[in-house]
């Protein structure tokens, strides 16, 4: 190439034009690749616009970052400080992330991001922060400032920021003399705001009026100023729990102007009644450990939209839901009463109900007509009541024909309920007193999948013949912590996972599972087995067997899975 150069240079009149070989041919010494790309060492640039120097343990600022970086990500970091010669390089950043290092207040300069009128994402949540920054970039959108010390916002900190829509507070030390007046003003557009697990006392005033998800849980809150979120009218999403509201700190307006409001969580308070003037569009209304003692329907009547109520662990007692008190709910799908202290039922329920959870209360009885107002659940939990057999009506059960779930573990029932709806899919009855199956309540269920019978007193004797032919589609037995002292016979063709743990069961015969050829785990660990115990043949027929637990008997137990299954058996000794 250079001779031909020469050449042109030392010929009379114009030059040539120079073929397309000579065009292409490079000089001596240089390369058709394009250069390296410029990179911090260890760092990785999987672009000419990224760099990731992400959990390197790095102590200092990196000093030959790229000045057409707009993704800079620093994560996972010893980093104290942050030095404003090159940061005020990077006028290109996007997107900053500092997450987990020890950045102090001390070693982030006020004027640290004032270069930097691109960015739009930053984190330096979980660093040493005791103050936010004094001034963050006008084209930001995202901040996250969690998981610091800090005890004061600025002005600047957050305002006159018109494209800002998420801000990240949450575990700080902030109070609210901590945050200004004006901390938003200018930065109308924020959507999400996280102040929780921080010092407030009270709701802040000033709040961004777009907001549509606020966070003030797990602070001192005790009250809520009139009119603090009387612009807030877009807010959907309201986390007010694990704080400190009594009655007095809530008045009839606070939640009446949001009419955009679908979730409002203000369980672990101490209110002793559900707060007035709740709104229209409220889907999920979460009350669970306050102080409610009665629950009145004129508090409800503006909420008709609630689809979803918790109230579990307040002292309702007998009296603390009167018939009607739900009427209003006339869409209510779930209603929890965890807990709650209740003795029967509660009566004229909404007839739209699906689930009703009430484990953990006094229930001792259930009539024929106790759920004849909610012939529409699919979901009935009743678990650790004191539930038995001759307070159960044989018709109790017999409108829910859309049941599908139904718990009633750690009763004192010793048979099975009579009457069980035909569509159940699962049934609980684990930790009761059962001491007999016979078929008779199981006809019908042949749409059954996953029964437990677990922590009872059944024998094999006491399962009456033909028990288990009515259960078609049974696939989950759990009989673990009975008395069985060998193998039940005749058990389900569709079983594929069956749970005998902590019985007595000391030999497993060659025909144990001739009926359950589809058996995919078994669990007969902390039985009465010895090395021999199982018979060869025993799994001869189980194709599609995957797990043997028998663990936690007198001996280690040998086991011997078909060749077609993987062998992967817990054969361990005790």
């Amino acid at each position: 190439m250079r001779l031909s150069l020469l050449l042109l240079l030392l010929l009379p009149g114009p030059p040539p034009a120079l073929g397309m070989e000579d065009a292409a041919f490079p000089h001596p010494g240089e390369s058709s690749q394009p250069p390296p790309r410029a990179c911090p060492l260890r760092c990785s640039c999987p672009r000419d616009d990224t760099v990731d120097c992400d959990g390197l343990d790095l102590q200092v600022f990196p000093d030959n970052i790229t000045r057409a970086a707009q993704h800079l990500s620093l994560q996972n970091n010893q980093l104290q400080e942050l030095p404003y010669n090159e940061l005020s390089r990077l006028s290109s950043l996007r997107t900053l992330n500092l997450h987990n290092n020890l950045i102090s207040s001390e070693g982030l300069p006020d004027e640290a991001f004032e270069s930097l009128t691109q960015l739009q994402h930053i984190s330096v949540a979980q660093n040493k922060l005791s103050v936010a920054p004094q001034f963050l970039p006008r084209s930001l959108r995202v901040a996250d400032l969690a998981a610091n010390q800090m005890t004061e916002i600025f002005p600047l900190t957050f305002g006159e920021k018109p494209a800002l829509r998420a801000v990240y507070l949450h575990n700080n030390q902030l109070g609210n003399a901590g945050l200004p007046p004006d901390a938003f003003r200018g930065s109308a557009a924020v959507a999400t705001l996280s102040l929780s697990s921080n010092r407030l006392r009270y709701v802040p005033p000033s709040l961004p009026p777009a907001l549509e998800r606020l966070h003030l849980q797990n602070n001192l809150i005790s009250k809520v100023p009139r009119g603090a979120l009387s612009r807030q009218t877009h807010l959907r999403e309201l986390h007010l729990q694990h704080n400190q509201l009594t009655d007095s700190g809530l008045d009839a307006t606070t939640f009446s102007k949001l009419h955009c409001l679908e979730y409002l969580d203000l369980s672990h308070n101490q209110l002793a009644a559900v707060p007035a003037g709740l709104p229209r569009t409220l889907a999920v209304l979460h009350l669970g450990r306050n102080r409610i003692r009665q629950v009145e329907a004129a508090r409800l009547r503006g909420a008709r939209g609630l689809r979803y109520l918790l109230l579990q662990h307040n002292p309702l007692g007998a009296a603390g839901l009167p018939a009607g008190a739900l009427r209003p709910l006339r869409g209510l799908h779930t209603l929890h009463l965890y807990g709650n202290g209740l003795d029967r039922v509660p009566p004229a329920l909404p007839r739209r109900l699906r689930a009703l959870v009430l484990p953990h209360n006094r229930v001792a009885m259930l009539g024929a007509r106790d759920l004849a107002a909610t012939p529409g659940l699919t979901e009935l939990n009743l678990a650790y009541n004191r539930l038995a057999s001759a307070h159960v009506h044989p018709r109790a059960f017999r409108r829910l024909r859309a049941l599908r779930s139904l718990d009633l573990a750690g009763n004192q029932l010793t048979r099975l309920p009579a009457g069980l709806p035909a569509g159940l899919h699962t049934l609980r009855l684990q930790r009761n007193q059962l001491r007999a199956l016979e078929p008779e309540p199981l006809v019908g269920l042949d749409q059954l999948r996953d029964l437990s019978l677990a922590h009872n007193q059944l024998r094999v004797g006491d399962i009456g013949p033909g028990t288990w032919h009515e259960l078609q589609a049974l696939q989950v037995l759990d009989l673990s912590h009975n008395q069985l002292s060998f193998m039940p016979p005749d058990l389900p063709e569709a079983l594929e996972e069956l749970h005998l743990q902590g019985n007595r069961i000391s030999y497993v015969g060659p025909e144990a599972f001739l009926s359950t050829p589809r058996l995919r785990a078994l669990f007969l660990r902390a039985n009465r087995l010895h090395m021999t115990s199982i018979a060869p043949e025993a799994f001869l027929g189980l194709p599609h067997l995957r797990v043997v637990d028998t663990a936690g008997n007198p001996e280690q137990v040998l086991v011997r899975l078909p060749p077609t299954a993987p062998r992967r058996p817990r054969a361990e000794g005790p």
